[in-house]
């Protein structure tokens, strides 16, 4: 190497090094006074318009809700008049028919450009007819769509038991715990109706043809029928002490879940439709489990200045743990010393959030002892594997006063995380096993993830964390690297279930492959590394395009974020820490700081349920790039 060089790359590290303490300096000034970080966490519309929604159907609400609620939403509307489900996305169908009814409801003129535009698209697109079933679902509470036209839940499923198809605990946690409540609502067929009709929104088309009776969607969608014909006529004879028995069933299982801050399972869908079946089964407002949820849903409310005038949107959840877990990790990667009272606090908050309540993961495991972290202020019943395997990975690096303490906390979490994995070898985020496709086949499930399988990302960060932990020879460790080198793409990259796609996929399993002794000159590493390079953009930095979920040709291509930059660079790191490329990729984070030491990200980068819901973290933009700025010069000492 040249002294131009060398003198080159010098000069370069001091402005890496500038940037890390930039950054550092204002992630420590976002810390909470008890310890916690916790960024916004940004979705779409749906979740304001559902939440007017609800106000309406619970009668709660004011002319101040709605005026704010409108005010977001329309200051989300796109110019060709649609709403999408993340920023630069294409305009979406359901969010666009959500939206412009809750702006009816708040007394908006239909003949209003915005609202006509709206309704133009919403039937160039296949009218309601073609929308969700949750839209449809939240269109019949209010007559504006027939209950016969969407899909049955019988409240008898709660009586399923555990090993027949279909019962509670074969969905995903967060989907057992929005159909538990609809089946009461489906029971129900409530109607409280509005002073207007969605004629605007109607295309007149045929609903679709039926699948082949001899498939299992096909058998199925028959079976609705006869369900929906069921639940119109209610049930006859002894079938009535069943059902009464079943609603009953259902709303203990709801009520047994709230959790400390009044919601369910710390996120949106669940929350609201557990309050809309409480109100069903006699539950008044005034209920403490009913009083409690809705002020929940006020903590979960973020409250601006625009200059239109105030706005409020909803989280659809938060993320403190998993913040505080990231931001210790990235405040550690940058040299921040072990025992820095910054890191102290943190890891003192964190400890107190370790679970050791007993929750739905023990339907599959019910001989493991309670341990892990969940991702949320509230949610003792759903820990999950991933916030778990991170915050052990930060905190074995914490220099505590109290170092038993600490690593009896850790010797819990490792257990009871490694205790979590599949039959497969692989881990998934909230339960073992979790991999019955049937209910995949409903008419109901046009939406979402609705089981919990392993995924690349998670089963690659509690390896990651078995390596630290010293326990490369297990057993549990060499299944999970075998899961992860078979599910390495014909590419050389690993699909991302949580975190946008490829990227982020990649940029957790190579560090995890390199921790666990694999060599930096392996070919499934060589093959990871290669893929990276090829996509790094004109400008230095690194994006993926949400599109990449549904449309292939979207692998690995988009607008540079500095999470996703982030991501690239610690794969890339972990097998060389000095090519060209890392070179770009440190120049494009230190020439788009901002003064104050973050970053600006206008893309999502989150990933709720790949291919229909999406999340913006903005504690990400800033966490990740120092993840990378730290362990670059970490690399170079």
């Amino acid at each position: 190497m040249t002294a131009e060089r060398v003198a080159e790359e010098s000069r370069a590290d001091v402005q890496v090094q500038e940037c890390l303490d930039a950054a550092v300096a204002y992630l420590r000034s976002l810390q909470h006074e008890d310890g916690w970080w916790k960024g916004d966490l940004a979705t779409n519309v749906t979740m304001d318009a559902e939440d007017l929604m609800l106000r309406h159907f619970l009668g709660v609400a004011t002319a101040r809700t709605d005026a704010e609620t409108a005010r977001w939403i329309r200051s989300q509307q796109r110019d060709d008049g649609t709403w999408a489900t993340f920023p630069g996305g294409p305009g979406d169908l359901s969010t666009t028919v959500e939206s412009w009814v809750a702006l009816r409801m708040a007394g908006e003129d239909p003949e209003a450009p915005h609202l006509t535009k709206a309704a133009e698209f919403v039937r160039s697109a296949g009218g309601v007819e073609k929308a969700r079933v949750f839209t449809r679902i939240w269109l019949a509470l209010f007559g504006l769509w027939p209950w016969d036209a969407c899909p049955g839940l019988p409240p008898e499923l709660i009586f399923l038991p555990r090993w027949a198809p279909l019962n509670v605990y074969n969905w995903a946690c967060w989907a057992r715990q929005t159909i538990v409540p609809l089946t009461i609502v489906s029971a129900h067929r409530p109607v409280r109706p509005v002073g207007f009709t969605i004629d605007e929104l109607l295309s007149g088309r045929a609903a679709s043809a039926h699948a082949p009776l001899w498939s299992l969607e096909g058998a199925f969608q028959r079976l609705d029928v006869v369900l929906n014909a069921y639940t119109r006529w209610g049930p006859r004879g002894p079938l009535k002490a069943v059902r009464r028995l079943a609603m009953r069933r259902a709303t203990e299982w709801i009520v047994a879940r709230q959790e400390a801050d009044g919601g369910w399972g710390g996120i949106q869908p669940p929350w609201v439709y557990s309050l809309i079946a409480l109100q069903l089964m006699g539950y008044p407002i005034d209920h403490p489990v009913m009083a409690a949820g809705l002020r929940g849903l006020e903590g979960f409310t973020v409250h601006e200045e625009t200059a239109d005038g105030p706005v409020r949107w909803l989280e659809a959840c938060q993320s403190p743990v998993w913040d505080t877990g990231l931001a210790v990790a990235a405040l550690l990667d940058a040299g921040v010393p072990g025992d820095d009272q910054t890191v102290l606090k943190a890891t003192d908050w964190l400890l107190a959030e370790q679970i050791d309540a007993p929750g739905d993961w023990q339907v599959r495991r019910p001989e493991l002892v309670s341990g892990g972290w969940a991702f949320e202020f509230a949610n003792d019943s759903y820990p999950d594997t991933d916030d778990t395997a991170e915050i052990v990975l930060a905190l074995r690096r914490v220099e505590h006063p109290e170092p038993e303490r600490l690593r009896s906390a850790l010797d819990n979490a490792v257990a009871w995380t490694t205790g979590m994995q599949s039959a497969d070898g692989g881990w998934a985020a909230f339960d073992a096993d979790n991999t019955d496709t049937t209910a995949l086949k409903l008419p109901f499930c046009d939406f979402g993830a609705v089981i919990d399988p392993p995924s690349a990302d998670v089963t690659a960060h509690v390896v990651e964390m078995l390596a630290a932990e010293g326990k490369v020879d297990t057993d549990e460790c060499r299944r999970g690297v075998r899961w992860l080198l078979a599910a390495q793409e014909d590419d050389g990259s690993w699909f991302g279930r949580w975190g946008t796609n490829h990227v982020y996929g990649t940029g957790a399993v190579v560090p995890a492959l390199i921790a666990v002794g694999m060599r930096t000159d392996d070919p499934v590493i060589r093959r990871a590394v290669r893929w990276v390079e090829e996509h790094q953009n004109p400008d230095g930095g690194w994006g993926e395009d949400l599109r990449s979920y549904v449309d292939p040709s979207w692998i690995g291509r988009g607008d540079s974020t500095p999470s996703q930059t982030a991501w690239a660079l610690l794969t890339l790191l972990a097998a060389e820490s000095r090519s060209e490329a890392v070179q770009r990729g440190l120049a494009y984070l230190v020439d788009t700081q901002r003064p104050d030491g973050g970053w600006d990200e206008h893309r999502y980068t989150g990933t709720g349920f790949p291919g229909d819901f999406y999340i913006g973290y903005h504690l990400y933009r800033l966490v990740f790039p120092i993840w990378a700025l730290g362990r670059y010069l970490r690399s170079t000492r």
